[in-house]
C-alpha cells in the first residue's frame, strides 16, 4: 500500500524515513488476507493498531497500562476504531497462548530491559512465541546498540539513554532461536542525530545515499525483521 505522510507519521511517530524500511519490509512479509488475530505490544499511541486496521483487520491494541486512554483518540480520527480492540498487556506475560497469526511491536524491548534485565527481554520473546499461532508471524523494530558514537550521545542527549538496555543483533538473534526461522535487518546511521524530525530526514536520505552502504550493520541503530513461530 502507498501511504500518505499524515499515515506514516501516525504508524511510526518519530524519525519516520527511517523507521519506514522496517514498515516496508513488513509489507513484503505480510499477507494480510491470512491474518485473522493480531496483536500490537507496547502500542503507546497505537501507530502498528492504525497500520494493520487500515488493511481492514481487526487487532487487540495493547500496551502496559491505560492503552485505551491513550490509543483510542488516533483510531477514532482513522475511523478504525470499531477494529481495535484495547488490552493493558504486559509483554512480559501474554495472557493467550497458540492465539495470534500476527504479533507486532517498535521499540519496545530497550525499555523492557531497563537496569540490564537481559531475562526479561528474553521473556518478552518467549511469551510472544507461546502466543503465537504454528506459523504464526512477528514483526518487529528495535532500538540497536549500535556505534560507541550512538552510545555516547545517548548518554548524554537521551533522558532514558542510561537505563535502557539497547540490545545487539547477536542479542536479537539469541532471542528468536525458538522461532522456526527469521530474517533481521539494519538500517539507520546518522539519522538520529537530527534535533528536529526535518533534520532527520534529510540525513535518513544521507544514510540511504551512502552511510547504510559504507557502515557495518553493528554501527546502525534500527534492527528490524520477521520471525515465524
Amino acid at each position: 500500500m502507498n501511504y500518505s505522510k499524515k499515515e506514516l507519521k501516525s504508524f511510526l511517530q518519530w524519525d519516520v524515513n527511517s523507521w519506514a524500511k522496517a514498515l516496508e519490509f513488513w509489507e513484503k512479509q505480510t499477507n494480510f488476507s491470512e491474518v485473522s488475530t493480531s496483536l500490537e505490544l507496547g502500542g503507546r499511541e497505537g501507530g502498528l493498531s492504525l497500520w494493520i486496521a487500515l488493511h481492514g483487520k481487526s487487532v487487540v491494541c495493547s500496551d502496559l497500562s491505560n492503552t485505551k486512554k491513550t490509543a483510542s483518540a488516533l483510531h477514532q480520527n482513522f475511523n478504525v476504531a470499531h477494529l481495535i480492540d484495547y488490552q493493558d498487556i504486559d509483554a512480559s506475560i501474554i495472557p493467550y497462548e497458540n492465539y495470534f497469526d500476527l504479533i507486532v511491536f517498535k521499540s519496545i524491548i530497550g525499555g523492557i530491559g531497563r537496569n540490564n534485565n537481559i531475562e526479561l527481554q528474553q521473556q518478552v520473546f518467549k511469551q510472544i512465541h507461546k502466543a503465537l499461532k504454528p506459523g504464526g508471524k512477528l514483526l518487529f523494530a528495535e532500538n540497536l546498540i549500535a556505534s560507541p558514537l550512538h552510545q555516547t550521545f545517548r548518554k548524554r542527549f537521551v533522558k532514558w539513554g542510561d537505563s535502557w538496555r539497547y540490545v545487539s543483533i547477536i542479542e536479537l538473534k539469541s532471542f528468536l532461536k525458538d522461532f522456526s526461522s527469521y530474517q533481521i535487518n539494519a538500517n539507520g546511521v546518522v539519522a538520529t542525530f537530527g534535533r528536529s524530525e526535518l533534520q532527520r530526514k534529510v540525513l535518513s536520505f544521507l544514510d540511504n545515499l551512502i552511510f547504510n552502504r559504507l557502515f557495518p550493520n553493528q554501527w546502525k541503530y534500527i534492527g528490524y525483521g520477521v520471525a515465524i513461530k
